[in-house]
Parts: structure tokens; sequence; C-alpha cells
């Protein structure tokens, strides 16, 4: 009997021995060895799966190119992850976008986590009767936290911007197929405005007033420059054809200076002197392209780009005497002069093939002493405009965080040259990202010098205009219910210019912005 019992006794301890063996294998996280590591992956990866990601959770996913590195901390005054976040095309779903920025960077470090997670918060003992089910439904419980956590960074990063209803959107002049509108430029008072109308190869210049009433075109063509022998064996095809362009108003706006070929090939400065008067003074006759005059907002002189020196160079020249001096002298080109507000500084830009920076000239009277860069980066920057205080210079550049050479971001920076010229320091003085950069027309400051309307690159909504405010960087979007804007100006008093297409044809509008 005793011995019956001594083996009941053992049976009941190796049993006992073999459940509390059996129990530690199903529910105590093992030691990591290769297929524990293994497995953890491709946990990883089925997460990633079911989310509709791709395996590598990096932030490099939405800046194609970088390198696989750590996230760096943002220096101050930078906000790079928030750049992450906004710069989502159109499209896009943002909320992969949010969770790549805060969940862990790759899928080695996903299968960790999930491995970790087990060995190191090591649960308290489960009571009888609880199931695996539990620790199953675990990890759903935890995205289901991540997501919620995702939702509130999107709430807070991703705001879409206001709507901003115009008092009013309408054609300047009655729509007409067969011509295209483009590059308004309005007058200093804001009551005149000069456009650039192409039919065919031709292109003319209109001037109108805000009715809609055009009281002058100008098409200049040589009288001087007929060739009569080819006229004669080819009548009517042998046609000189005038390309009119580049509008500059004088600032009392009683006249205005342009740019043409006067149907001869060779593009020089002319003048009209005054509105409704037929005659026009020409100004240039230089064998080379003499284009992009400027005049002076306090003075009769005009600053102009010409390449008779065998490079594009900046001169200026007085108008009543054509007086001319040559005020740059680079190995690469100068381009877009802009004078500044109080007509003693000019902005401009300086590079060659897609490499061009900021300069400025502080003192017109003393050009090459005070000629200084207020960008000297290795991306390009196009066509500086003031603002109507003349504290700030705003421009186009295409450095972004997708290095992408064809995504154009507006860039405000100090006229005085104070801000940094390059780097990160530089980047933070970004006020929008994704933008058509309206070559001609440049960045369109609004009166008060705290707003600039320029067109958002997104083809899903047509080009959309919209307006960012440049201290807050919050933008609008301006609802004019037109379609592939282009050429955005504003005037003196806030009216704002623009062409938009019609049945495939460009025209000009006007709107004003409400307050």
């Amino acid at each position: 009997m005793v011995l019956l019992m001594k083996i009941r006794i053992l049976i009941v301890i190796i049993l006992g021995v073999l459940l509390v063996v059996t129990n530690g294998i199903s529910e105590d996280a093992p030691p990591a060895t290769p297929s524990t590591d293994k497995k953890a992956e491709s946990v990883g990866q089925e997460e990633s799966k079911d989310e509709g990601k791709e395996p590598s959770w990096s932030v490099e996913v939405v800046v194609p190119g970088s390198e696989p590195v750590p996230e760096p901390e943002p220096k101050p005054g930078t906000d790079k992850p928030e750049k992450l976040i906004k710069e989502t095309k159109p499209g896009e779903d943002k909320s992969q976008i949010g969770k790549q920025v805060v969940e862990p960077k790759s899928s080695e470090a996903v299968g960790k986590t999930s491995a970790s997670t087990e060995a190191e918060s090591e649960p308290e003992p489960k009571k009888d009767g609880q199931d695996e089910a539990a620790d199953e439904t675990k990890p759903e419980e935890e995205k289901s936290q991540t997501a919620e956590q995702n939702t509130d960074l999107e709430k807070e990063t991703l705001k879409e911007p206001e709507e901003l209803k115009p008092l009013y959107v309408r054609e300047l002049i009655d729509i007409k197929a067969g011509h295209n509108d483009s590059n308004p430029v309005w007058s200093p008072s804001g009551k005149k405005i000069a456009f650039e109308r192409s039919i065919g190869d031709k292109r003319e210049i209109i001037i109108s007033g805000l009715n809609g009433i055009v009281f002058q075109k100008i098409y200049c063509k040589l009288s001087d420059k007929k060739n009569e022998e080819m006229e004669f064996f080819f009548p009517g095809i042998a046609e000189d054809i005038s390309y009119n362009s580049g509008i500059s108003w004088s600032p009392t706006e009683g006249g205005l200076v342009f740019m043409s070929n006067g149907g001869s090939g060779n593009y020089d400065l002319y003048h009209l002197p005054q509105l409704g008067n037929e005659s026009t003074i020409r100004l240039t006759e230089d064998d080379e392209k003499d284009s992009h005059p400027q005049w002076s907002p306090v003075a009769d002189h005009l600053i102009f780009v010409s390449g008779r020196t065998g490079k594009a160079d900046i001169y200026l020249m007085k108008l009543e005497t054509k007086e001319t001096i040559q005020i740059t002298n680079g190995e690469k080109t100068y381009l877009y002069p802009q004078w500044s507000p109080d007509g003693k500084k000019i902005a401009m830009i300086y590079g060659s093939n897609e490499n061009h920076d900021i300069y400025l000239i502080e003192d017109i009277t003393k050009p090459a002493e005070t000629l200084k860069a207020l960008t000297t980066w290795s991306y390009d920057d196009l066509r500086p405009a003031w603002s109507p205080d003349g504290e700030k210079v705003a421009f186009y550049s295409n450095y972004n965080l997708q290095e992408d050479p064809k995504v154009w971001a507006l860039f405000v920076i100090a006229a005085d040259g104070s801000d940094p010229t390059e780097g990160e320091e530089l980047y933070a003085k970004v006020v929008a990202t994704n933008v058509i950069p309206d070559i001609e027309s440049g960045p369109a400051w609004m009166p008060d010098s705290k707003r600039i309307i320029y067109v958002k690159n997104d083809r899903q909504s047509y080009n959309p205009i919209h307006v960012v405010n440049v201290d807050e960087k919050t933008e609008a979007i301006l609802k004019t219910t037109t379609k592939m804007n282009h050429d955005v100006v504003c005037s003196s008093d806030g009216t704002i210019a623009f062409r938009a297409q019609i049945e495939q044809w460009d025209h000009i509008y006007i709107a004003i912005l409400p307050n």
C-alpha cells in the first residue's frame, strides 16, 4: 500500500512538472533566436501589408532620394518634419504619410518592437479562465491607439487652406476665340491695365481700363525694314511678323516702354511717350537683344538687360538723353532686374543654366561697390519681387525636400541681406510649396506687404489661386471658379488680374478680395 501511494505521488509530480514546462513554452517570450527574428520580421511585414504600406517604414519614403539614416533633430527656426507631412501630393493618402513619420523606421525595427513588447512588458499572471484570445486582440488595440494618435497628429499638421470668396470675379474684356491674352501689367494707380495678345505668331500690346474698354493697341512695325523685292515676288506671304512684349509703365502712367523686334528680327526697346499717340520712339538700336525694361518708380530712368558685350548685363538709361551706362559686368548672365519701391536699389538674378541666385545692388549710384548676393546655394532662384514697403524680396526656388528640380517653392527674405544665403536657415524662409513660377510677372505682393497671391501647382484643381500670409505662413484658396490660372498680378489698391483658360484660349480676368 505504501509503495502504491509513493508511485501515485511520483506520477502527480511528473505530470505537474510537464504541465509547468508546457505552459512556460506557450506563454513566456523565448530568447531572441534567428527563427524568432524571422517570425517577428514576418509579423511586421504582414502588418505593413494590412495597412497598405511598403515593407519600409522609413521617413525616406516621403522624401525620395534621401539616405536611410535616423531623422535628425530639426534646427531652431525650421519645421522640416512638419513639411514632410504637408507636402503630400494630390490624391496621396495623407494618413499613411502621418504614420510613416511616427512609426518605427524599418520592417526590422517593427519586428524588434513586436518581439520586445512581449519580452519587456512582463504582464501580471493571468487569472483562471483567461485564454489566448486576449493576447490576439492586444495588437489590434495598440493599432487602434496608434491610429487615434496619428489622426490627432494629422489634425494638427495637415490643416487644409480655408476658402476665400472674392467680392467678384469677371473677365476684363469680352471673351472671344482666336487669340491668347497674357502677362497683365497694372499702371501705378491701378486704373489702367496693359497686357499682351497673341494672334498666331504675332504679339501686340493691349491697353484698357477696368471697364474693359480698349483704348489703344500697339503693334510696332518698322516700315524701313521691308524688302520691296520680296513683297513683289511673294505678295501677302513674306510678311514681317512683329513681336511686342515686356511692358513697363511710367510713374505718371502717361506712357510706357516695351520690347519689340519691329518685324525685323532684332529686339530693341521702344517708348510710347503718350497714351493714344500712335508714334513710338526707338530707344536702342544695338545688334544684340535688349529686353526686360523696367521704368524707375521715381525718375525717367530705365534699367534693362542687353547682350551687347557678348553676355547679358544690366544697363541704366536716362530717357531724356538716351545716355546708357553698364552697371554690371559678370562672367555669367544677369536677368530680370527690378527697382526697389524707392528707386534706389535693384534686385535681379545672376547665374547660368539651372543655377541662378538672387543679387542686390544696394546703391544704384555705386553699383559695383554695393553688389551683394542674397542667395548662394546650388538651386535655381528666379524672378525677385520687392514688397511694396521695400523691406522684403520674394522669389521662386526649386529647392525642395524631394530634390526635384521641377518642384518650386515661394521664398521671402529680408531685402537688406541680413538673412542666411543658403542651407537650412534659408529653407526656413519658404512660405509656400508646390507653386507655379510665373516668370514674367513674378510673385504678386498685396499692398499690405504681408500677403502674396500665387498659383498652386495642382492639376486636379486646375491650378487654383492661393493667398499666403508670409509672416504666419497660413494659406487660403481664392475661389475664382476659373481654370488653369497663371500670370497673377496685384494693383496698388489690391485688385487682382490674372489669365485663365476658356475653351483652350487664355483670357484676362480681374478679381477683388473681401476686406
